[in-house]
């Protein structure tokens, strides 16, 4: 991220972009075998979690070649419990020295169960299993990444054509996620159209130079004239 003199995002700089690869070792190509949803590294692994064709695959972390090849992981909840369009969209890496001890969560966008609560699930570690985020007001959820302190942040979205888009950034205690459990916490952020936002899909947590946690967010434009593709930056007030 290139940045003006007063610290902030200007522009983007030095980055590849390179398709997806098969187990074969060719591009993956078509829109139900290629939507990839969520993405986390942890040193050199990157974790990657797709929907329509619901899986969550391990890669090596190539930045010369571009070129590995998945490694599927078994699916953490019922494969017909996940939804068409609405699977898996957001996998995290909790912090190692967390209640969590590093293992990855996966959070569904609006894979509900009888009660009308997203799916999730703790994939390994002494906390393994399924658990559930209360759904609110229609919002699904887009994204999640970890705070430093293990507390897990949600950013939820929720659409229509009389209030356009809305968002909203849910705070879950690192201590709630277990199996079995369902969980809710507070709002740290709401926006709507009347602010600088999008159909923002993407969230990171990291550490600025400054000692600072900072939040960013991505928007997808869908390709529509009417959408923007927008990259937001916040420093976490704690």
């Amino acid at each position: 991220m290139l940045r003006d003199e007063k610290g902030r995002p200007a522009s983007i700089g030095d980055f590849r972009l390179a398709p997806i690869q098969s187990e074969e070792g060719m591009p993956v190509e078509g829109k139900w075998n290629s939507d990839a949803e969520g993405m986390s590294v942890s040193g050199r692994t990157v974790t990657v979690s797709f929907e329509r064709i619901h899986r969550i695959a391990e890669f090596a972390l190539d930045l010369e070649n571009f070129a590995s090849k998945p490694r599927d992981l078994p699916l953490p909840m019922p494969k017909d419990e996940l939804r068409n369009n609405r699977g898996i969209e957001t996998i995290a890496y909790a912090p190692a020295a967390g209640s969590l001890l590093g293992a990855r969560v996966a959070v569904t966008e609006k894979s509900i169960n009888e009660s009308g609560d997203m799916f999730a699930a703790v994939l390994e570690g002494p906390r393994k299993g399924i658990f559930y985020v209360r759904r609110l007001d229609d919002f699904d959820i887009s994204d999640g990444d970890f705070l430093p302190s293990g507390d897990l942040l949600l950013l939820e979205r929720r659409f229509s054509i009389a209030s356009g888009v809305t968002l909203r950034i849910r705070r879950i205690a690192a201590e709630d996620i277990r199996p079995g459990a369902t969980v809710d916490g507070p709002f740290i952020l709401q926006a709507d159209m009347r602010d600088q936002i999008d159909n923002m899909e993407g969230l990171d947590v990291w550490q600025a130079e400054d000692g600072s946690t900072r939040l960013s967010m991505v928007s997808d434009d869908n390709h529509s004239i009417v959408q923007r593709n927008l990259y937001l930056e916040f420093r976490l007030a704690e």
